[in-house]
């Protein structure tokens, strides 16, 4: 999996028809900055407004998942979200001229060939995954739908349903590597009952299906009355079926395919909880209802997680944001003055670096020389310059501007610093940044616990020419 945030190197378009609606639409995946996430934009509606691809946004789930925000509705998105997590791409903004993404073949790869012809690009962010802590389990007895989600440092996903039908039967799919999800389950195409067809014309659904994007699967003798009737409503001269089988006789791509496009829709709704994922999903009769419960309970599970853990991890063998060298071409500080080694998380509001304190520093030789203790200035000094990459990182051309530290509050000094202490410092910031002022909350942590705090006070300068 991937260890850093991607996203594409060129914005690309499809166009077909919508499945549901029946609109023919033009939809463009466009390059987007680190932690922006899936977002979609209907920019055939006044405002152009944005719709965050969110389990809180789901408002329908007829056939389908639909999403809706900021009084924009987007139809039917998950074998579009299900293409994003397959190719391991974090920051997309889906610009849509209608209500729902084209269907095209009824499966998530014409999706993944028009963005693997642009290209994805690597961006300077660790992913932001959510590791499954625990068991995560959700059932719906009357319809013997359970799904679960069990800790494992990888994402796999495994799909069993039963149809009790003779043409189908029970089907198992799984996904043991995301980065197989290309050539093993996106090809795989959306697929409905013979029985279930009727019903969802009558519910005004399905007004793009066609036997092109769609697989009707027939488990029942049909008469030559029927045939005519849905020739019909699909708009075809005649249509045919052996006497149990895939209605005008179109072959499987694969014999399990329907539980393969069960696993892509799970695939797509997971997407619905706002980060990637690591952990072992198994799934008994999943649908669009269930996923997205199941993913609502992820996500309450993951906020859950975040409010609890107020310390920051860290792992010395992920490559970081910014290494030093990094951090020399943004801040103006250098030996013996530049205290942090490097950064290993930054987004529009937090950042979070490390300091390595050793006993090579040169304040050690008049400090405390019998009994080294790092100074507490300097401790101030460090967080002030990671707060310095904070601050630089709210404007688009950070080497046109020095950060100036202008104020300090509330500070506390808890427990002493040593050499052999790695330091991780945390700045947040308490408010947006006002005409080139930011003010942060900062905490210093060793081994766990917190060595230092303090609310500071940042201004950001434009250099002179």
């Amino acid at each position: 999996m991937n260890d850093k945030q991607h996203t594409i190197k060129a914005s690309v378009t499809v166009s077909g028809i919508g499945l549901h609606t029946g609109v023919t639409a033009t939809m463009t995946f466009c390059p987007a900055p680190v932690n922006h996430g899936y977002k979609f934009q209907r920019i055939d509606l006044p405002g152009q407004p944005i719709v965050d691809a969110d389990v809180d946004n789901v408002v329908d789930l007829s056939r389908g998942t639909t999403i809706e925000q900021n009084g924009a509705r987007v139809n039917t998105v998950e074998h579009t979200l299900a293409a994003l997590v397959g190719l391991q791409i974090d920051n997309v903004m889906i610009q849509l001229d209608g209500p729902e993404p084209p269907i095209m073949d009824g499966s998530s790869y014409e999706f993944i060939k028009a963005i693997m012809e642009a290209g994805l690009e690597e961006q300077n962010a660790l992913r932001n995954y959510f590791e499954i802590p625990e068991e995560i389990r959700y059932v719906e007895h009357g319809r013997a739908v359970e799904i679960a989600a069990l800790p494992l440092n990888d994402y796999r996903l495994t799909v069993m349903v039963d149809y009790n039908s003779p043409v189908l039967g029970s089907q198992h799919a799984s996904l043991n590597d995301i980065a197989q999800f290309t050539a093993e389950i996106s090809s795989s195409r959306t697929f409905c009952f013979l029985h279930e067809l009727e019903a969802l014309y009558k519910q005004n659904l399905i007004k793009g299906g066609d036997l092109s994007n769609a697989i009707v699967v027939v488990d029942r003798v049909v008469s030559e009355d029927e045939l005519s009737d849905l020739a019909t409503m699909l708009g075809k001269p005649r249509v045919a079926v052996k006497k149990e089988g895939i209605l005008n006789n179109v072959d499987l791509r694969y014999k399990n395919e329907p539980a393969r496009h069960k696993l892509l829709d799970l695939v797509g709704d997971l997407a619905l909880v706002g980060r990637p994922l690591k952990g072992q999903i198994l799934a008994a009769r999943p649908g669009h209802a269930a996923n997205v419960a199941f993913a609502k309970k992820i996500k309450k599970k993951m906020l859950e997680a975040n409010a609890a853990s107020s310390v920051p991890s860290y792992d010395p063998a992920r490559t970081p944001v910014m290494d030093i060298n990094q951090i020399m071409q943004v801040l103006p500080h250098r030996y013996p003055f530049l205290l942090i080694d490097k950064v290993i998380h930054l987004d529009s509001t937090t950042v979070t670096s490390i300091k390595n304190v050793t006993m090579n520093e040169p304040f050690f030789q008049g400090h405390y020389p019998g009994n080294p203790v790092f100074p507490g200035v300097l401790q101030v000094e460090a967080m002030a310059q990671t707060g310095g990459i904070l601050v630089l990182n709210t404007v688009p051309d950070p080497e046109n501007y020095t950060p100036y530290f202008i104020g300090i509050e509330n500070c506390r000094f808890r427990k002493m610093v040593k050499p052999g202490d790695t330091i991780i410092f945390r700045c947040a910031l308490l408010a947006p940044v006002k005409r080139g002022i930011a003010k942060m909350k900062g905490q210093a942590f060793v081994n766990g616990k917190v060595v230092m705090e303090a609310e500071m006070s940042a201004a950001i300068v434009k250099k002179e020419a």
